[in-house]
């Protein structure tokens, strides 16, 4: 069957294909110097066709820097189709504009049609565009482009949103960055009010870069022709173009493109909602048949849980000793590992950090020289990106650089605390109030970072604490860290205080904070090894569980108390020092 409807199909499109051919020989017999002539471009050199670097899913360069998307895949069909070669150049759309009026392009592969640029390019359109509003949420809503008068608007530098937002006199309030993914991150940061972008890469753009703060508020409010553009009297060219896309259609090569970049965005919710009404109409005339066994099939359960509720309970505590046994395996070979992985990990970590403030210094010496070039030259590439964009992109990868690697390090560390073995011998007479404001003096910077309102309130002369003044200190320290990262703005405040509960024989040190709080089903957990809910932030879950076995070294305890939205409280409990020395 399959067979039989290759050639059925085969047999509707050779007509129109032979008629292709025969004008291609057509043309070759009236003018052969038009096919032999060596300034085609495609014979005697590639193509060079032009396009946006970043408009997905029509064309953008994917992560290792290749051109992808609708519009690649289509030209390289047609040239396959056509023996030509090309060679794409993708970059800012307004320098590829620019880049073909020049000469410096033969083909943009996907500009919109419109009649003022009809006057300087010919098209060739192969698909329909549409354009959208988006904002972000919350935003005033709108109904049309001319509602935007008086709104700053993002929209794509030389798009076609540009020339007809331009048109209408709205140019005083358009913000204008390079691409679309610009334009929703903008939009996204809280720049401006209202974007104007084609539909599928708005779509594209905010699922792949998870901007859900905004919205499409507004769809279609332009449809236009999107296709091939030559500069104005290059119809050698753009005829080939248009063959070979009429050979893709008529083979069905063109439909299996725009179905594999357009098809799932376009009609992916009709498909859905077709499949949920097929569902729909094959289920409901099993529902009443099914009515009567989900009673009986329910009145069966119901006595086989009654005479399984003892044996559930007994695979359940069962099933929790495994789990701790596997638990207690686990940190087990921890301890056996963390000693040389730290060792391996801190080398090559120490490395970057002594090589990022060189490369540092390098860039600071480097940029001087660039400058001078763009200066003289104009503006030119680096690394495949505009000097300008790259010039301010340098120092902050080499911040993030510079701050991910002090955070392996300090993963390393959290590790290597996890796995160091009891201290006690290391123990002495201390000071809670002097190890606390020790420990504050160190995290300094991060609590002014963190909050405006931050006050201790130690207790006079309280008792002297039998332990290790170094890792109680570690204890304060995380415990502040956590109280920092917890609050959502610097208007909320933290408290330290110390006091001497002298009807339970200890000492107390109170870190109360205004934050988010912890959730219920979350405080039993808190200070269980490697359990976090700061993972996306960089969170090891070490920094509680850590500081707990520190207070147990100790004879002491962290006991916490928290309500969601407004704030926890951590106590530190150490017991006070007898007579003997002892504690």
């Amino acid at each position: 069957m399959a067979s039989l409807s290759f050639w059925m199909h085969a047999r509707r499109s050779l007509p129109r294909i032979c008629v292709f051919v025969l004008a291609a020989l057509l043309v070759a017999v009236v003018d052969p110097g038009l096919c032999m002539s060596e300034e085609i471009p495609g014979k005697s050199r590639p193509i060079l066709v032009g396009g946006d670097r970043d408009y997905p899913p029509y064309e953008f360069l994917d992560q290792d820097g290749n051109p992808v998307g609708f519009n690649v895949d289509l030209t390289r069909a047609v040239a396959e189709v056509m023996g030509m070669k090309v060679e794409f150049h993708l970059g800012t759309w307004a320098h590829k504009r620019q880049a073909l009026m020049d000469g410096d392009l033969d083909i943009l592969q996907g500009m919109t049609y419109s009649e003022p640029r009809s006057r300087v390019v010919d098209f060739a359109p192969h698909t329909i565009v549409n354009h959208a509003i988006f904002a972000r949420r919350g935003t005033p809503p709108v109904s049309n482009l001319d509602d935007l008068a008086g709104k700053q608007v993002i929209i794509h530098r030389s798009g076609y949103m540009n020339d007809t937002l331009a048109a209408k006199g709205f140019g005083k309030d358009l913000i204008l960055p390079d691409t679309p993914a610009d334009v929703l991150r903008l939009l996204s940061s809280g720049q401006g009010e209202y974007a104007v972008v084609a539909m599928l890469p708005g779509i594209y753009i905010t699922r792949e870069f998870r901007l859900d703060n905004i919205q499409q508020i507004v769809r279609s409010v332009a449809t236009v022709r999107y296709g091939y553009a030559v500069k104005k009297g290059n119809e050698a060219l753009l005829a080939r173009f248009s063959e070979g896309l009429a050979i893709l259609r008529e083979t069905g090569r063109y439909q299996e493109i725009h179905d594999k970049w357009l098809g799932v965005l376009e009609h992916g919710r009709l498909r859905w909602e077709s499949i949920a009404l097929y569902v729909a109409a094959t289920v409901s005339p099993l529902l009443a048949l099914l009515g009567g066994s989900m009673l009986w099939t329910h009145i069966l359960r119901k006595k086989v849980a009654e005479r399984t509720a003892s044996l559930t309970m007994a695979m359940e505590e069962l099933s929790r000793n495994q789990r701790q046994l596997v638990q207690a395996g686990k940190l087990a070979a921890l301890g056996t590992l963390v000693s040389g992985v730290a060792h391996e990990i801190n080398n090559p970590n120490g490395l970057i950090l002594l090589n990022i403030p060189i490369l540092r210094r390098t860039q600071a010496d480097t940029i001087r020289l660039l400058d001078a070039r763009r200066e003289h030259d104009g503006e030119f590439t680096l690394g495949g990106i505009p000097y300008d964009r790259m010039r301010q992109e340098i120092p902050r990868m080499m911040d993030e650089m510079h701050e991910g690697a002090l955070r392996i390090k300090r993963i390393v560390n959290d590790l290597k605390n996890f796995a160091r073995p009891d201290e006690s011998m290391n123990k002495a007479l201390m000071d809670l109030n002097d190890a606390s404001r020790k420990a504050v003096r160190l995290v300094e910077p991060t609590i002014r970072k963190y909050t405006d309102r931050f006050t201790t309130n130690y207790e006079a002369d309280l008792p002297l604490v039998w332990g290790n003044s170094q890792r109680i200190e570690q204890v304060v320290v995380n415990l502040v860290l956590n109280a920092c990262q917890s609050l959502p703005d610097k208007s909320r405040g933290i408290v330290i205080s110390t006091r001497h509960d002298q009807d339970a024989g200890k000492v107390v040190l109170c870190v109360r904070d205004e934050g988010t709080g912890i959730a219920p089903e979350h405080l039993p957990h808190v200070t269980d090894p490697f359990f976090t809910t700061k993972r996306d932030t960089g969170g090891t879950g070490l920094g509680l569980s850590v500081s707990a076995g520190i207070l147990k070294e100790q004879g002491g305890c962290l006991v916490f108390d928290s309500v969601p939205g407004q704030g926890t409280s951590v106590r530190m409990e150490l017991p006070v020092t007898k007579e003997d020395g002892e504690s």
